[in-house]
């Protein structure tokens, strides 16, 4: 049975940042116990579709807050994964953290719990901007953080940064990215600024107290990035995501992460998440008050749905070919394979998508790569217009 991955989703934060448009909530810390009962749940409610334990490979606390959770929850929701999946011995299990809320306990008590890889939130190190995002830590809490993350042992640590901010010159960045890396993370997570509908920044900018990004200028950001951590030796693997090599030479980048990228299955748990189960696209409630008294009504429901699930759309076979298109270009390295294509759906991708090949490729955006010219992969330039080629596919 081919491995999948499981996210879980924590919804809870102490502010919400004024970016942000994902399923997250203030003032509502109140219910984390009960969430954290109703999660752990929701897994063990998984166990009822299948006759044998399906093996999971990578195990992903996203948010909102996750280290907002006390120990005791983590520890009842990651029993539920353990007595319901099969999960590998080297799985990667990572959780994100927020800069101020974790001490050296709680970080001890991570590792003790399983955990090996942290994500962390640090976005920028330039108070400005942090007030800007409404983000609710400073640079020295990252570094301290840090510091707790390395005592308990962790050697596995991502950081994200924000680039492309209102007001952000290029010197900014560039001291922003240098701070970052004077982290010395494992990996990073670097993403241009989207101002998303109906957020407080979009509001901000709709009424002149701050002016939009400059598209350029982030353009110029971004390549300057691209060359500035290859000097640094890390590999950049997908479009926002660099990752250094390992003891064994083996990059360290998101084998979570990276199952979404190869459009392969993984479970969604908890308030509004997704998954992507059996072909079939589910969705789950958004209110975590919702979710909880939706987890304590006992229902029989076909696999993969949960009494958590809104929806669970069918995939069609010409979906899934366009999915893997567009999520597989956005890694770099390996891109889309045909061999592996040709493997997965029966048809051979030039055949596929041939039109759509030949435009890119004679527009410089895509090309031929890897020993054999197996891999279709986006060029340098390809990953400065990304969304032009992956809208193509879908």
């Amino acid at each position: 049975m081919e491995p999948v991955s499981v996210y879980l989703h924590i919804p809870f934060c102490r502010h919400r940042c004024g970016y942000c448009d994902f399923n997250t909530y203030a003032g509502k810390e109140a219910l984390i116990g009960a969430y954290a009962q109703a999660l752990a749940q929701e897994v063990a409610y998984t166990r009822r579709g299948s006759s044998e334990r399906i093996p999971v490979h990578s195990i992903y606390f996203g948010g909102g807050t996750p280290s907002l959770v006390p120990l005791e929850g983590l520890d009842q929701v990651i029993k539920a994964l353990v007595d319901t999946f099969a999960i590998d011995s080297a799985a990667e299990i990572t959780l994100e953290v927020n800069p101020g809320t974790v001490d050296l306990a709680y970080m001890h008590g991570l590792k003790s719990l399983g955990v090996n890889r942290i994500s962390m939130g640090v976005q920028s190190a330039n108070p400005v901007e942090l007030r800007i995002l409404e983000r609710q830590h400073g640079y020295g809490d990252a570094i301290q953080a840090v510091k707790y993350a390395r005592q308990a042992g962790f050697d596995n640590l991502s950081i994200d940064l924000i680039f492309g901010l209102p007001g952000q010159g290029m010197a900014s960045w560039q001291h922003n990215l240098e701070l970052g890396l004077g982290l010395n993370p494992e990996h990073v997570s670097l993403y241009a600024l989207t101002i998303e509908f109906g957020t407080p920044l979009e509001k901000m900018i709709e009424r002149g107290l701050l002016q939009l990004p400059d598209n350029d200028l982030a353009g110029d950001m971004y390549e300057w990035t691209m060359d500035r951590l290859q000097d640094e030796g890390l590999i950049q693997y997908e479009i926002s995501n660099w990752a250094r090599r390992d003891a064994q030479g083996q990059a360290m980048l998101s084998r979570h992460n990276s199952q979404y990228w190869l459009n392969r299955p993984y479970f969604g748990f908890g308030a509004g998440a997704h998954g992507y189960v059996e072909g079939r696209r589910t969705e789950n409630v958004l209110s975590p008050a919702a979710y909880i008294k939706r987890m304590a009504e006992p229902r029989s429901l076909e696999f993969p749905r949960t009494p958590a699930t809104i929806g669970a759309k069918k995939i069609s076979r010409q979906l899934e070919m366009q999915e893997t298109m567009m999520m597989g270009l956005r890694l770099l390295q390996d891109g889309v394979s045909q061999s592996r294509f040709a493997d997965r759906f029966g048809e051979q991708l030039r055949d596929v998508f041939p039109a759509e090949i030949e435009k890119f490729l004679k527009a410089g955006l895509l090309e031929w790569g890897g020993a054999d010219k197996d891999q279709l992969r986006l060029t340098r330039r390809g990953c400065l217009l990304g969304n032009q080629v992956f809208k193509e596919f879908v």
